[in-house]
């Protein structure tokens, strides 16, 4: 789809069925490039849902002063890593942007001063995702970076000023991971699905938090023992899920997916919710 026709599709925002919101567990960037379990099942997830308008993905590899959003019309393929196969620089999602959709963003949200960016782009906690979800790169995506200098609690509140865009055919994503302690990875066994005791301990008890919608607990996760601290040593790649949740209806269904460990101290597990 051009930007131009889905700009007057969706000028004003018109309304659509409640779109359901995603969190999902991105790990290495050669997920981008595999066919594992792990792409095998975004692929699955992007049939259950309906084709959105646009999407605005907060990833946990944009980090700034403030927030911000992506208001290009043609948002550069960000390769934010290092040490990787040729073949994975080599990757291009062209999808579109939409200024429409940063403005609209930014009007929402009273809690902070958004700005608009125009040099950021698609980082790989966005793109190596999304391609699997959508390979034609043919749905606008605009990102939301995070505020490092805010509390896990700000954050939530933030993103609950982005519910109305659900009924605006606007899939919402974080993608980060649950459990993301690079400094314990078994780089040689990286491939391999396995989590360490205080990994999986963490891992499962977020889980009943999740069905249990105690929020609250999962807002103050530093208040939930040592299993939790090693599983969030930093918080970037845990807040994405946090958007997620926030964004969340009393008795909304959620779905897990992509439910397992690797190499240790990383999990996969992504939600669906709605």
């Amino acid at each position: 789809m051009k930007l131009d026709t889905f700009n007057k599709m969706t000028e004003p925002f018109k309304p659509t069925p409640l779109m359901p919101v995603l969190f999902l567990g991105h790990g290495s960037p050669m997920n981008a490039i595999e066919d594992n379990e792990f792409v095998q099942g975004f692929k699955r997830i992007a049939l259950q849902i309906p084709k959105p308008n646009a999407i605005l993905c907060i990833s946990a590899h944009w980090e700034t002063r403030g927030t911000y959003v992506t208001a290009m019309e043609n948002p550069p393929t960000i390769h934010d890593f290092g040490g990787f196969p040729k073949a994975l620089f080599e990757v291009q999602y062209p999808a579109p942007g939409s200024p429409d959709l940063a403005k609209e963003t930014q009007s929402l949200i009273h809690k902070a001063d958004i700005k608009l960016d125009d040099k950021w782009g698609l980082d790989h906690g966005a793109w190596s995702v999304i391609k699997h979800l959508y390979p034609d790169a043919d749905i606008p995506v605009v990102q939301m970076s995070l505020d490092y200098f805010q509390n896990p609690l700000y954050h939530y509140e933030l993103a609950r000023e982005l519910q109305s865009l659900r009924q605006k055919g606007v899939l919402i994503i974080g993608s980060g991971n649950m459990v993301h302690n690079l400094g314990m990875v078994e780089w040689k066994r990286l491939n391999e699905t396995y989590g360490f005791d205080w990994a999986m301990e963490a891992n499962d008890k977020m889980k009943q938090f999740i069905l249990n919608d105690d929020h609250p607990s999962l807002i103050h996760f530093s208040k939930q023992g040592k299993a939790f601290q090693m599983a969030i040593p930093s918080a970037e790649h845990y807040l994405p899920l946090l958007y997620a949740l926030a964004l969340k209806n009393p008795n909304e269904p959620v779905a897990f997916f992509n439910d397992k460990p690797v190499a240790g101290s990383l999990t996969m597990t992504s939600v669906k919710i709605g």
